[in-house]
């Protein structure tokens, strides 16, 4: 893991497209900004992995054979 240390209205880039921005410190908070192209998907990590388990989840489901569904 990268460790940098910013200060409010800092910029970290990523990979040329992609701005991090320090917005506000509060305490043990940081408000950050994210400038990416819209074809980026952006999570929390806790959503993220929720998002990973349902879709683990989906996959998971039986597969129906069409005959027990025209019956």
């Amino acid at each position: 893991m990268l460790v940098l240390t910013r200060k409010r209205n800092e910029t970290i880039v990523l990979n040329d497209n992609i701005e991090i921005t320090i917005v506000d410190v509060q305490g043990d908070q940081v408000r950050i900004g994210i400038n990416a192209p819209k074809s980026v998907s952006i999570y929390r990590k806790e959503i993220f992995l929720e998002i990973q388990a349902e879709n683990k989840k989906a996959a998971d489901v039986k597969s129906i054979d069409l005959k027990d569904l025209l019956k």
